[in-house]
Formats: C-alpha cells, structure tokens, sequence
C-alpha cells in the first residue's frame, strides 16, 4: 500500500505560486481525458458554473469553468469548491473509495452549490474509467494504473 504524505513545507511554497499555470494545465488535461468521456453524458448542467479543487497537502488549488467547448481556467468565485488530500483524490479516481465514504469522514469537503456537487459526482461516478485512461499515452496510462494499483 503506498503511503502518499506531502511534508507540510511543500504546501506552504506550493501555496504561495501562481495559480494560472496549473489550472491551465489541469483543464488543458481535462479536455484531453475527461471531454470526450463526459460529452457522452448530459453534462449541460455543468456549463457556466466556476469550480474549484483543492489538493489540500499540496496548497494547491486549480480553479476552472466549463463551457460548451470543454474545460477553460478560471480565476472567478467558484460556485462549487471540493477539497481533500491528493491521496484521497487518486482513491476517489482509482474507485477504490467511495465518495459518499470520504465525505461523511470529513476527508472530502464540498463547498458551495451542493446540487451542482451532486451533479457533478454522479457525472464522474458514470465516467468510463478505462476510456479515460485509454486516453492517455500508453507510458503514462501503466504509471496511472500502477499507482493507483498501489494506494
């Protein structure tokens, strides 16, 4: 079992970043990896609104909004924030731990809209995870498979 901790030196320098480049970069990866898998869902109800996720151990926050093109960064109030540790977010991603789980033991928080944060986890609870994954090079999809093998 991989045991995923982040000295809390880091989140402090992390924290203190610019938070454009890796919001960029996350929705640039979402439109390659989560887009086509989502716009096979109704996912209008995603449209518009601000979101924000934070890697709580990282003091890293990447705020972004969803547009009828896919993902775009964002540095709006978001309508919705969701926070946890980045080993309870690749749980959560892996489907080895359930969100319902990791929100009434207070290691998922939802802040904001709470039916748009509903919407949006039983979007990602209908995601095909092997289709998104297939989406990446094939190098980085066995690193993905293999850590999330080991959490």
């Amino acid at each position: 079992m991989l045991n995923l901790a982040f000295p809390p030196q880091l989140a402090s320098v992390v924290g203190r970043l610019p938070a454009a480049p890796p919001s960029l970069a996350f929705s640039a990866a979402a439109n390659r990896l989560l887009w086509p898998a989502l716009k096979a869902l109704d996912w209008q109800a995603l449209v518009g609104r601000r979101y924000a996720i934070r890697v709580k151990d990282l003091g890293l926050t990447l705020r972004f909004t969803v547009t009828p093109r896919g993902f775009a960064p964002d540095s709006g109030a978001p309508d919705l924030t969701i926070s946890a540790s980045a080993r309870d977010f690749l749980l959560l991603l892996s489907r080895r731990e359930d969100p319902d789980t990791l929100f009434f033991s207070r290691r998922l928080v939802s802040e904001g809209d709470t039916e748009l944060g509903l919407i949006v986890k039983n979007l990602l609870d209908a995601l095909d995870l092997d289709l998104v994954l297939g989406r990446l090079p094939l190098p980085m999809a066995r690193t993905a498979q293999h850590l999330m093998g080991a959490l």
